[in-house]
């Protein structure tokens, strides 16, 4: 067989990226963890992770990717921060072209360069982003107990994370650009029947504005022509997730409706040598702990792959 650079390379440097490097240098494998900014991918923006396992009193994003670095760092992981501009994936050996640089060749890929969320590009979005402006109900929903809250979309998630929220918070604002909603009518009625769930319909949201503490209220335009203001301390944008895929073959890989890649229960795609984990694969629930725990798996999955080539 032709000689590759590394038995594995893994794309991208999130939780699952770092979980499968740790268990690849561990395992003593040929593995190069290639992230294209700083280790630790969506969660250095989360300002405070109080749901993983063993961190009782809760835990900073920053400080939890600086365990997890310094944990895959341990057993010696090489890693390279680089873009990597496309991946050719048929072939028996791997190749990563970097925009800067020799090309990367590999038995194996792992391809963890995971998801972001929908924003909506709107003034004070990004100033207020883990100030007041969240886009993980299940994460920030306890910083928000007995607060008054918007959550901004009309889909399936949307409404049943404003119906987790209202068991936090005082008031949920739900907020949609259009007349109806589009989550499914069991999931509606779930919320409709929440006396803490109130609804803005035929409105978007134009910008978000606070201060020092964070949001303080939020300028909304309204189909009709006017505007209005709503006071929150928090406003959730819900509006979907979009799969970080550019760089991949996505004519080669079995994909959902929405772009993000198909495994098995092993993390195996659609193509031998190559696997996914983490926000990157199609699925329902994307948390720290289930990316990480995908992560470990389709290191396993690639070295019991690489023991039979």
């Amino acid at each position: 067989m032709q000689t590759a650079d590394y038995q594995l390379i893994i794309i991208g440097g999130g939780p699952a990226g770092l979980t499968a490097g740790l268990y690849a240098a561990r395992a003593r494998l040929r593995c190069l963890l290639v992230e294209k900014g700083a280790l630790g991918g969506q969660v250095l923006t989360t300002d405070w992770i109080d749901n993983y396992p063993g961190f009782i009193e809760g835990i900073s994003g920053f400080e939890l990717v600086e365990k997890m670095t310094s944990h895959a760092a341990r057993f010696e992981l090489e890693t390279m921060i680089a873009n990597v501009s496309s991946v050719d994936l048929q072939e028996k050996i791997k190749i990563l072209h970097l925009e800067n640089g020799k090309p990367l060749s590999a038995q194996s890929i792992i391809i963890c360069t995971g998801g972001s969320p929908g924003k909506l590009n709107i003034p004070g979005e990004k100033d207020f982003t883990g100030r007041g402006v969240s886009y993980c109900a299940t994460c920030d929903a306890p910083f928000y107990k007995d607060q008054e809250i918007a959550v901004v979309g009309g889909g399936n998630t949307a409404i049943q994370e404003a119906v987790h929220l209202a068991k936090f918070a005082r008031k949920v604002t739900v907020i949609h650009r259009r007349e109806e909603l589009r989550a499914t009518q069991i999931v509606q009625e779930k919320a409709f029947a929440n006396n803490k769930i109130e609804f803005i319909f035929n409105a978007e949201v134009t910008e978000i504005q606070g201060g020092e503490n964070g949001v303080q209220h939020l300028v909304l335009a309204h189909k009709d022509g006017t505007e209005s203001i709503l006071e929150v301390t928090g406003i959730f944008i819900l509006i979907g997730v979009d799969p970080n895929n550019e760089l991949l073959p996505m004519e080669s890989l079995e994909k959902d409706t929405y772009g993000f890649i198909v495994t098995d229960t092993e993390m195996r795609t659609s193509l031998p040598g190559v696997f996914a984990a983490g926000d990157i694969r199609s699925k329902n629930f994307r948390q720290v702990v289930n990316a990480a725990g995908e992560g470990a798996t389709a290191e396993l999955s690639a070295e019991h792959f690489l023991a039979n080539l």
